[in-house]
């Protein structure tokens, strides 16, 4: 039986190291800043309840069916599809949808390597005191120093990807699971030390009500951002927990492992708005969202309240460690399936997958200085240009993958795990692999993959592309 099938990469130790692995790849840069100040801008706990609630209809049934068609199938995420569809009897081209996923995992890590080779840069710059009452034209003056760098974002990328597939390249046992007992709990411990730090601020109430006051009023903009936020923040839909449930051990109870998952996730991003807020505020500055402003806001932040170069630092550290538990995610199914097909040493497939990912990552690197006149996609009053530099619109080649990726790929792959482990497997391998007892119970957990799950990615989707 499928159920009975041992994977060739190795297996976690136990399901608590399938928890620690999950939640790694989940917790990244989007829950230590864009959860929290989405949730201080949508409408507080009433934000809260409605990502919850997203969670539990949209995000939590994707991790299920991939986890399930992952420890079902015990391969790469592409070759597990392909034998499990083959084994129902359907066609073998839904393992498509596996090798999409694949790709764009190895194009997120592309970039995403880039922007987490930034917090390698400003952990030397909080070590040296560089942010040491540091003014707001300043700390834009430095964060954009770094980005038209080409020079700097290089080498911190390069060692970056280096530290992602040294990981990767020691295997499952050895490098995988041997690296996220270090690494997730020294990220839980930096992120109770800064919320202990926020405590002596005088401002944790001022940033406690920033994330929980309760405004009804805001709920109807937030439905599609908590949607759109529970999908994507569980890190479904590019096979990287579906080839970490190839490693879960038989006897875990798939449900409550991923449930689990679902509240670390949660807990870790409430816990990071608490941790920085407070911090912010004491600073005398107003929140605010998106990557570049973790690296401007909060610089200033550290560099203006007392111990401020000590909790800077740890913040930095913090933002590397949780990228770097998401970026080998990213690459481990790509090295699964090229190491069960080729029969190349993990290594090998290691080394070419990260040169690959490098190289493309240099497309963004270059994106913020000199391709940023680079626009594709371009739509002008002479018709459509795929490339023209120097227009007006279009997207930077950074901007381009980050779409492909985020609005287009991971959606479709989402959509298609759910399909694939609710209609094409049988309700006989659901139940062996989910083990739940009750009747009830798991016929709701079916409706959710089957019905519930991908009309949620559906509106993710076409909300994604109107933007």
């Amino acid at each position: 039986m499928a159920s009975d099938k041992v994977s060739i990469h190795g297996a976690w130790a136990s399901r608590w190291v399938f928890i620690l692995a999950a939640t790694g790849s989940a917790v990244g840069l989007g829950n230590i800043w864009k959860f929290p100040y989405m949730t201080g801008v949508y409408g507080g706990g009433a934000f809260v309840v409605m990502y919850l609630f997203c969670i539990a209809l949209v995000g939590v049934p994707i991790m299920l069916a991939e986890t399930m068609i992952g420890r079902r199938g015990r391969q790469s995420p592409v070759n597990a599809m392909k034998s499990l569809a083959i084994e129902a009897g359907a066609s073998k081209h839904w393992s498509l949808a596996a090798l999409m996923g694949m790709v764009a995992a190895l194009l997120i890590l592309s970039f995403y390597s880039v922007v987490a080779g930034w917090s390698l840069d400003y952990i030397i710059g909080m070590g040296r005191g560089d942010f040491t009452g540091i003014s707001a034209d300043g700390a834009g003056a430095a964060f954009g120093g770094l980005t038209s760098d080409p020079w700097r974002l290089t080498l911190w990328h390069s060692l970056f990807m280096l530290g992602t597939g040294f990981v990767i390249a020691k295997g499952v046992v050895a490098g995988l699971e041997r690296s996220l007992r270090i690494m997730m709990p020294l990220l839980f411990v930096l992120l109770l030390v800064l919320l202990g730090y926020s405590f002596t601020t005088g401002h944790f109430r001022e940033g406690f009500d920033f994330l929980f006051h309760f405004d009804p009023s805001k709920v109807q903009d937030g439905i599609l951002a908590a949607m759109g936020h529970a999908f994507f923040t569980l890190s479904v839909g590019v096979g990287s927990i579906m080839v970490y449930g190839a490693y879960m051990p038989k006897k875990a109870s798939i449900g409550a492992t991923v449930l689990t998952v679902g509240v670390l996730d949660t807990l870790v991003a409430l816990t990071a708005g608490l941790a920085l807020f407070p911090i912010v505020f004491a600073a005398g500055l107003e929140p605010g969202g998106g990557p570049g402003l973790m690296f401007v806001t909060l610089p200033i932040a550290f560099g203006n309240i007392a111990f401020g170069q000590v909790m800077g630092l740890i913040f930095f550290v913090l933002v590397a460690v949780a990228a770097w538990s998401s970026s080998i995610s990213m690459l481990e199914p790509a090295v699964a399936y090229f190491v069960e097909k080729t029969g190349r040493s993990r290594a090998q497939v290691t080394a070419a997958l990260a040169l690959l990912c490098w190289l493309v990552g240099m497309g963004t690197v270059l994106s913020f200085n000199l391709w940023a006149e680079a626009k594709f996609f371009v739509f002008a009053e002479d018709g459509f240009h795929l490339l023209q530099w120097g227009a007006e619109g279009g997207k930077t080649f950074f901007d381009s993958i980050d779409y492909l990726t985020s609005r287009i790929l991971l959606p479709l792959g989402g959509l298609a795990f759910a399909m694939f482990a609710g209609w094409v497997l049988s309700r006989d391998a659901v139940r062996d692999e989910l083990s739940i007892r009750s009747p009830l119970l798991f016929n709701l957990a079916l409706w959710l993959i089957r019905v519930v799950a991908p009309i949620g990615v559906l509106i993710v989707f076409i909300a994604e592309l109107s933007k």
